[in-house]
């Protein structure tokens, strides 16, 4: 799990920094940690995707260091945050970008590896999508099989007003990356 944070860390900065400009040259983006409060998410025996993703949070939290990138964060605890109110919360900081993070889960437990979602139904598609690609390649480093960017029609990234993205960091249900995710 250590070095998932890791990559995600340099992946969110190499991407705030080389891709999104900004004359401030402070770069804002804001982590939404997907999920939380009453909504468990992604569940497989006692784990559960809102607390899978708040440690997440918590590590990109603690090993954040870079002074041009300020992290944003919809939650760092567990309490319940709807759609509507993450995509205010994201508005209201007027971010360069916005990632949202969440682990998947499907009935074929033989399903896995790591996707990014953007939309085509948001002004700020193709920052996105290209942001996206550059986050992706990033991942190729993992032993996680790379699923790719895909086109998806989540409120978050449909109201959010700057590129956004719904990251994907694995399957829950898929031994190989929930090992991967919890190691």
């Amino acid at each position: 799990m250590k070095n998932l944070f890791k990559i995600l860390i340099v992946a969110v900065a190499f991407l705030s920094l080389s891709f999104v400009k900004n004359e401030n040259k402070v770069i804002n983006v804001v982590i939404d940690s997907g999920h939380g409060g009453h909504d468990f998410g992604a569940t497989i025996d006692d784990l559960n995707e809102k607390n899978l993703i708040n440690e997440i949070t918590q590590k990109i939290k603690k090993l954040h260091s870079d002074s041009e990138v300020v992290f944003h964060y919809t939650r760092t605890g567990d309490h319940f945050m709807d759609l509507k109110d993450r995509a205010s919360f994201i508005n209201s900081i007027k971010p360069d970008l916005a990632i949202s993070l969440h682990v998947n889960q499907n009935k074929n437990t033989e399903a896995n590896g790591f996707e990014v979602f953007v939309t085509d139904k948001n002004d700020q598609y193709e920052k996105s999508k290209a942001l996206a690609e550059k986050l992706t390649t990033k991942f190729s480093k993992t032993p996680l099989k790379i699923r790719g960017v895909k086109n998806g029609p989540f409120m978050v990234l449909r109201n959010s007003e700057c590129p956004s993205m719904v990251v994907e960091l694995g399957f829950i249900s898929n031994e190989n990356d929930r090992n991967y995710l919890t190691s």
